[in-house]
């Protein structure tokens, strides 16, 4: 009988722990950051959140994205105008409980000239990466684990690195195969890159763990 009550009591407890945790969550705001400085690099450093590159129209950088008071983005600037987001939360083991943010709010939005970056640094969890055709005076340096990287004609000045898990790998590249040295290395999963490729002026390095590679490229 004891047993009973005391099972009884821990399922009412349970349950008014879990129907607090199920309320809902504190709401999303949008967002814009622009910085007020010339920028040199833009680097994006966050989890679970789906990056969509865009052209800017005035040629300036804009980040639109949404965040509250448990998940928000930490900015920041260096001497060398290197631009700065990476992911930050305050939350509790109950935040975790419950849905996951609508994919509006998962979604962040970076718009760069084209052209008059040196470098472009994303990195991202469990969502995906896309790229419209655009340059860059060096490098450009995606990694998405649990996602997909797609992108139009990326034009770099001195290397591309894709790496990816548990997800593919699909664009083109301008220029010709002739312009590339390639490191590949692709494990379960198929691609269209030699394992090594020694000549060329550029460098392009492709890793892939469960995915494929599929890249073309256009002069």
């Amino acid at each position: 009988m004891k047993r009973t009550i005391s099972l009884l009591l821990c399922l009412l407890l349970g349950g008014f722990v879990l129907t607090g945790c199920s309320g809902i969550s504190e709401p999303f705001e949008k967002k814009t950051y622009t910085p007020d400085t010339q920028i040199r690099e833009v680097s994006l450093d966050v989890r679970d959140r789906e990056i969509e590159v865009a052209l800017s129209e005035d040629e300036q950088i804009h980040i639109q994205y949404s965040e509250n008071s448990k998940e928000y983005y930490d900015f920041s600037v260096s001497d060398e105008h290197v631009l700065t987001m990476t992911s930050a939360s305050d939350k509790e083991w109950t935040d975790f409980i419950g849905e996951k943010p609508s994919a509006e709010d998962r979604k962040i939005l970076l718009q760069v000239p084209d052209t008059l970056l040196d470098s472009l640094t994303l990195s991202t969890t469990n969502e995906t990466v896309t790229l419209p055709a655009l340059a860059v005076t060096g490098s450009i340096d995606i990694s998405v684990n649990g996602g997909n990287i797609a992108f139009e004609r990326l034009d770099v000045g001195s290397a591309l690195t894709l790496t990816v898990k548990n997800g593919d790998i699909s664009g083109t590249i301008a220029g010709s195969y002739d312009d590339f040295a390639i490191q590949s290395e692709i494990k379960k999963g198929e691609s269209n890159l030699p394992d090594n490729k020694a000549d060329g002026e550029k460098i392009l390095k492709v890793s892939s763990n469960n995915g494929d590679v599929d890249i073309a490229f256009q002069k």
